[in-house]
């Protein structure tokens, strides 16, 4: 493990290598504990004159041999260490260099480079894990032709796979072994080499291009698990189907294939032709995976394979730009998404998921930019700031300069940079001249961190029958940048009557606004419309088209009026949570400080109403009924946060509506019942989702007859989704039906691994102080394991991440639970590790009590011996000074 201080890297630092490595032929000879790896690397040197040393990467790896154009170096001639292999003279021509490495895949608890799950040899390469399985010119801008020869017992590894075409396979005479070889005819970086060997189950199929072309089609899982592929072979087709039609893009190789594992630490890896999956988003079923499961599946499917050209066709530079592959191919998949999907409920989920992680870690110590200037370790920087901002300010882009020159940017961006790793400038210069804009300033979206706040103070002057928008926006200090430049915000606009129609927006001096955008650049800014001689209510940043934080100066009976009959239906939603948000805030502060609490009838008539409509589709309504989250109200709040009393303040209201709207949400609890075989298409989820989110009102109270209309669903449900919806309404009180339904949940399926961690998440996030203990004794549960990601992250992470109640109980036991687990869990897996410690990341905000405790289990965290790079540097930022 890499425990040594780790230096800076800067971007402004980069240089481009001294050496290409044209090719690379490796003879992997798979064994347990005893893996060979000849790698065979054509080198040509890249600078004038006397050759510079040649350095290559390294990590925890055993030399055997080195060699020279077929000639053994001397042990004078060059220098070895573990994580570095040094030839301080190479030749000053192109050369072969022959390397021969020892690797031990069993005992390799770190799933990175060459290991082992569940009996099955796989990589994982990204970010860094390339050196792990030979010394190499370790980072992106090395682009190398690869052609991979696997040698095995057929036995124990039957299939064997590595990226490209399969080229020749057989026995080897005499023994029982086999071998397949691979090539890769596209360039790659190293961190897109994968290989697979094992005795797994395949499905097949197979999918004609546009072009006509014939592209092979497998997935492979553990044997008997075949049927549970189905959906994802599904999605895969449909992605590239989509990808043909929205962007252009063609599969370009034989053979496209899908590996499931279950111990990974990633939610999958884009493997050139060989993608590499956690399981939990390849394997469904109606029984055992949820609807929300089947659409992670369906995204992570095509978030995956649209890499194959926004990440692997065309690659970073440098892992600064590592926004300009994920940032863009998470917005890919969200469109993928939204057109197979609704439009308008997949906005508002991704914004929730934006709101719930992004925006706080935009608001704490490990804010950074979407492309960051500097860091330690690469592997804390797959961040959502990195892939779910970094969507966002694609789609500010796209606003900006409009869908038919963003088309344009994105295939003359194809056009000029296919087999080059590039950079965010050079992406960026695609769309300036593809639309003829300067987009100077826009690049501040990649170079400043933050949430911008925009503050519109809205006026109606009737005698001049004008609307005046006072708009003001700014962008707080965060890590490393005290001072900002504004940015550039467009803001979508309607004005609308009292019917809920959209008015002619006409500028008092420009004239008609074509786009119905304004566009913010500079702190301050001033439009003046037209032609209203009634106040209009007004309706901005409509569909989120800029990730900012938005206050208006709006009244309760103007969002009534959004919530009930805007257009656009992101806003009609936000209406509605601005509502019930700005209710639990006071709420939270009358409960901490005295005073009445809020009534809430004019919110829950408005509930009423939008439970009732017959227009709106099941899923935006069960959006609109969900109560703001816990961190919701919290980011509301900002500093000084009580989780108790949020948590209180919630529970009320929650309770108050299942009261209030009890008949109604019990009419279409019934009126959403499905009839006939499960299907998870969205229309049919929608109806589920409404269904459950009725349940969950109905049930705030605890009320026994309500408690038992939760047991029956539990009892009688035909598919996962409202299985473990009835089981998460029974987990929030504590009465005898919820021991009774886990037992029976754990009896049901202990077997199926991805259904446990269900079982594992659900217990983990009871908000009720037992829950500790819960926790700490569900770790010696035969079920649980440390060493796999997925059990940590549904136990441990759920805990940390998601009950905010417990985790961050005011005796600061939740934090301490958490600094012994990283302890024992980063010297055998730091990137888990690591990713758990980020639950610290609000840790500033907390009221003073939580917060000092919060502190002083980082510090013990951080002054631990031989603590690894990734959780130091997660310990360190968190902690440096504001």
């Amino acid at each position: 493990m890499r425990t040594e201080t780790a230096q800076p890297i800067r971007l402004s630092d980069y240089r481009a290598p001294d050496w290409k490595i044209e090719t690379v032929d490796l003879d992997v000879n798979l064994d347990p504990t005893k893996t060979r790896v000849r790698a065979k690397l054509s080198i040509k040197p890249l600078s004038q004159g006397a050759p510079a040393p040649l350095v290559l990467d390294g990590d925890e790896l055993t030399l055997v041999s080195l060699a020279i154009n077929g000639k053994a170096l001397s042990p004078e001639a060059f220098a070895a260490t573990p994580d570095q292999l040094t030839i301080p003279q190479p030749p000053n021509q192109p050369f072969v260099l022959e390397i021969e490495t020892l690797l031990d895949p069993s005992s390799n608890t770190k799933l990175m480079g060459l290991y082992r799950s569940s009996g099955t040899y796989c990589t994982q390469c990204e970010a860094e894990g390339f050196r792990r399985i030979t010394y190499f010119l370790d980072r992106p801008d090395v682009m190398s032709v690869y052609t991979t020869r696997i040698e095995a017992e057929r036995k124990e590894a039957p299939h064997l796979l590595a990226n490209g075409n399969l080229t020749s396979s057989g026995d080897i005479p005499g023994t029982t072994r086999h071998f397949a070889v691979w090539h890769d005819p596209f360039p790659k970086p190293s961190y897109l080499f994968a290989m697979v060997g094992g005795d797994l189950g395949c499905v097949d199929d197979t999918f004609v291009t546009q072009s006509g072309r014939k592209v092979a089609l497998k997935i492979f899982v553990e044997h008997g698990k075949e049927s549970r592929a189905a959906y994802a072979m599904d999605a895969l087709k449909r992605s590239m189907r989509w990808d043909e039609g929205a962007f252009g893009r063609e599969y370009d190789l034989d053979i496209f294939m899908i590996v499931a594992v279950s111990d990974f630490n990633m939610g999958a890896m884009e493997n050139k032709g060989l993608n590499v999956f956690n399981d939990k988003y390849v394997l469904a079923s109606a029984e055992t995976a949820t609807d929300a499961d089947y659409a992670g599946i369906e995204t992570v499917i095509a978030h995956e394979y649209f890499h194959n050209w926004t990440g692997n066709r065309i690659t970073c530079r440098d892992w600064f730009q590592l926004c300009l592959k994920e940032g863009l191919t998470v917005f890919r998949d969200q469109e993928f998404s939204s057109d197979q999907r609704s439009r308008a409920v997949k906005r508002i989920s991704d914004v929730r998921q934006l709101r719930a992680v992004q925006f706080m870690e935009d608001a704490g110590p490990l804010a950074h930019p979407v492309r960051p200037d500097t860091y330690r370790e690469i592997n804390n920087f797959y961040t959502p700031t990195v892939y779910e901002k970094g969507a966002e300010v694609i789609r500010v882009l796209k606003t900006l300069i409009g869908a038919q020159n963003f088309r344009k940017g994105m295939d003359l961006y194809f056009q000029r940079h296919d087999g080059t790793a590039a950079t965010v400038e050079q992406f960026v210069r695609c769309f300036a001249d593809a639309s003829s804009q300067d987009l100077t300033d826009f690049m501040r979206w990649y170079s400043q961190a933050g949430t911008p706040e925009v503050h519109v103070t809205a006026t109606h002057d009737p005698a001049a029958k004008t609307m005046t928008l006072d708009i003001t926006q700014s962008l707080a200090p965060t890590p490393g940048q005290p001072t900002k430049a504004p940015m550039v915000i467009p803001l979508a606009l309607g004005l609308l009557d009292g019917k809920g129609h959209d008015l002619p927006l006409i500028e008092a001096t420009a004239g008609k606004l074509s786009s119905n955008v304004l566009v913010l650049t500079k702190p301050a800014q001033r439009f003046v419309f037209a032609g209203f001689a009634e106040r209009p209510v007004v309706s901005i940043n409509r569909g989120f088209s800029a990730p900012v934080k938005l206050s208006v100066n709006t009244t309760p009976e103007r969002l009534l009026a959004l919530a009930g009959r805007d257009s656009d239906p992101f806003n009609r939603w936000q209406a509605l949570q601005t509502l019930a948000t700005s209710l639990l805030v006071a709420d939270v502060a009358a409960a901490r400080h005295g005073g009445a609490t809020s009534d809430p009838a004019a919110l829950i008539d408005a509930y009423r109403s939008t439970l009732g409509s017959t227009t709106l589709e099941p899923a935006f309504r069960a959006l609109a009924l969900t109560v703001p989250s816990e961190g919701d109200i919290a980011r509301e709040i900002g500093k000084d946060i009580d989780p108790d009393a949020i948590f209180a303040a919630r529970t009320a209201l929650r309770r108050a509506i299942g009261i209030a709207l009890a008949t109604d949400l019990a009419a279409a609890y019934d009126a959403n019942i499905l009839h006939g075989a499960y299907s998870p298409d969205a229309a049919s989820a929608g109806r589920r989702s409404l269904r459950n989110i009725c349940l969950d009102l109905l049930a705030s109270d605890g009320a026994p007859s309500r408690i038992a209309m939760a047991k029956k669903q539990f009892d009688s449900a035909d598919n996962m989704t409202d299985r473990l919806a009835a089981l998460n309404v029974l987990s929030q009180h504590n009465v005898p039906e919820r021991q009774a339904a886990l037992d029976a949940f754990y009896a049901r399926y202990a077997d199926d691994a991805l259904v446990i961690d269900k079982w594992f998440a659900i217990q983990a996030a009871i908000p009720e102080t037992e829950t500790l203990a819960r926790v700490k004794a569900l770790l010696d549960h035969p079920a649980f394991s440390m060493s796999n990601p997925n059990r940590v992250r549904s136990l441990i992470g759920v805990f940390a991440q998601s009950n905010l109640t417990q985790f961050n109980r005011a005796d600061g036991a939740g934090y301490e639970f958490l600094a012994d687990i990283v302890q024992v869990l980063d010297p055998k897996n730091p990137q888990v590790a690591a990713r758990l410690m980020t639950a610290f990341r609000t840790w500033r905000a907390l009221e003073p009590g939580r917060r000092a405790l919060a502190e002083s289990a980082l510090q013990r965290v951080a002054k631990t011996t031989g603590l690894s790079r990734d959780v130091a540097d997660i310990a360190e930022r968190s902690l440096a000074p504001v």
